[in-house]
């Protein structure tokens, strides 16, 4: 054998390009290297839905902010991208399992909708990990995508803003201030300053003083609602009384037959009446029905009309009834809060504005109704009002809200400026009986009570009806799929929190700071980019 070649049977020649691994093998390897982060994010996913009632420990959080805050730090925005849609998806399918009663795949399409906007966040996290002081545009960003999934699509769905997983903690008064979003500030900027602690206490470039700091300016966050003032003095009281009639059927056929729901409650409202005359009770200055308490329009079945009308005469007060009524045309239907008078019968109303899409309207109604057959149920649409609640409730003047508009800012916020002195939230959760939905819902409306000064109203067909002071505090509540009567003396209140004059302004200013964030730690990726033209480690936008 010759010397060239021993050489050549010694030194192996470069691969050729047809020799290298394919694209499916290069990806599968990909996939497999990112699954333990994958799997960290779902299950940080997972403790963040905790955090939220049935469940109520809030403290998860902070560890599931930290926790997507550190897995998403210095990748590709790809890689946070999907890293922020693990950790969205299973999060939305715990805490919207109660949408189960309606189908598992109402859930899932939902779930999905909502974990984009995770995904988005992911994404930006990564871009702004970059900046100084990442923290606080991490903190920011949180609150950018609770501002677009509050809108869109469809007019947005609230559920799952870290501010209402924090309706009873030391973050609640913040509300006060600056509203939910406030909140979700404050929650997500401990969380994120928690995960750069963690950051500065491992790795060679460890930094033990830096870590306290962190950890002292995430304590700092989580006390600062302490020196904040939530005013509670009445200008006025009220005597209420809040009738849960039940439902015979609950699930998605709660209503029973035609006249059921009406005659629990008119019943109620007559037991009620007869404590009053035994002595009993004291006699309410008014009373309060859930909605869809009346079944029937009053106003197209006579037989409704005069049992709603016999039960008030005969309680003796001015009395909210809720009800569906024609709309204007033979397609819609209205969701209706009535004041009744025991004199002169039905007054003032309002009507619900943001109707729940699918639930109580089908957008694109001739298309879906032809491959989604289920949505036959929602025989007609929902006609939105087009005015708030503020209504004269006897001496009380009310801000009526109804069922799933207590998760939306505006709505409420506009019913305290126009001059609501007490707010009232008519709902009817029995549809999803015992699925953690109406915990979900009351804590809306503790932090609105705090948020607004105001003390909240609860009536529901079947529970949870409550009581709750201004300062968030549930002085009374029921049990769910229980028949009861609450009565308690209310503040009415006509000042204005923080929170209330400002309006919009926080939201915007901190949902804008973080697409400017976004913006900047763009900038700063492209100028770490080697002159080759290849992105640095952690540094890639694609």
């Amino acid at each position: 054998m010759s010397v060239t070649q021993e050489r050549s049977a010694a030194a192996p020649e470069p691969p050729s390009p047809g020799s290298r691994p394919g694209r499916g093998a290069r990806v599968l390897a990909r996939v497999r290297a990112g699954l333990p982060r994958t799997g960290l994010a779902v299950l940080a996913g997972l403790l963040l839905a905790l955090a939220f009632p049935p469940f109520d420990l809030w403290p998860l959080s902070l560890v599931g902010v930290a926790a997507l805050s550190l897995l998403t730090r210095d990748r590709t925005v790809r890689q946070a991208a999907w890293t922020g849609f693990a950790f969205g998806l299973p999060f939305f399918l715990l805490l919207l399992s109660w949408l189960r009663v309606v189908g598992w795949d109402a859930t899932i399409g939902l779930s999905i909708v909502e974990a984009l906007f995770l995904l988005l966040l992911g994404a930006g996290l990564a871009v702004t990990s970059r900046l100084p002081a990442w923290p606080l545009w991490a903190a920011c960003l949180w609150v950018t995508q609770e501002w677009a999934r509050d809108r869109l699509p469809l007019g947005g769905f609230p559920w799952g803003r870290l501010a209402f997983a924090n309706t009873a903690t030391p973050y609640t008064p913040l509300a006060a201030i600056g509203g939910a979003p406030l909140v979700t500030f404050a929650v997500a900027l401990s969380g994120a300053l928690l995960a750069w602690a963690a950051l500065r206490l491992r790795g060679p470039g460890r930094a033990p003083k830096a870590a306290a700091l962190a950890a002292l300016g995430a304590v700092a966050a989580l006390l600062a609602g302490y020196v904040v003032p939530v005013p509670t003095a009445a200008d006025d009281t009220v005597k209420v009384a809040i009738v849960q009639g039940n439902v015979p059927n609950p699930g998605m056929d709660f209503l029973g037959r035609p006249m059921m729901v009406l005659n629990n409650h008119a019943a109620a409202t007559e037991r009620l009446a007869a404590d009053i005359k035994a002595g009993k009770v004291d006699r309410p200055d008014v009373v309060i029905w859930p909605e869809n308490s009346s079944d029937l329009d009053p106003f197209s079945d006579p037989l409704a009309y005069r049992r709603i009308d016999q039960a008030v005469r005969t309680v003796g007060v001015p009395t909210l009834v809720g009800t569906l009524v024609d709309g204007p045309d033979a397609q819609h239907v209205q969701n209706e809060g009535i004041v009744w008078d025991p004199q002169t019968g039905p007054g003032a109303s309002y009507t619900k504005q943001h109707p729940v899409p699918f639930g109580e309207y089908v957008p694109f109604r001739a298309q879906l109704m032809k491959v989604i057959t289920r949505l036959q149920r929602v025989a007609r649409d929902f006609y939105p009002g087009d005015h708030n609640g503020v209504m004269q409730l006897g001496p009380a003047r009310i801000g009526d809200v109804i069922c799933f508009e207590v998760a939306y800012d505006e709505i409420v916020r506009d019913t305290v400026d126009s001059g609501a002195r007490v707010l009232v939230v008519q709902t009817n959760n029995a549809t999803y009986a015992k699925t953690g939905q109406p915990d979900q819902q009351l804590a809306m409306s503790r932090l609105r009570a705090v948020e607004h000064g105001r003390a909240v109203l609860i009536a529901a067909t079947s529970g949870i009806s409550a009581v709750i002071a201004p300062d968030g505090t549930v002085q009374q509540r029921t049990e769910e799929l229980t028949a009861a009567e609450l009565s308690a003396t209310v503040p009415l209140r006509d000042g204005t929190t923080i929170a209330d004059r400002v309006g919009v302004a926080p939201e915007w200013t901190l949902a804008i700071g973080g697409l400017l964030a976004c913006g900047a730690g763009v900038l700063v990726a492209r100028r770490r980019r080697p002159a080759a033209g290849t992105p640095a480690a952690g540094d890639s936008l694609k």
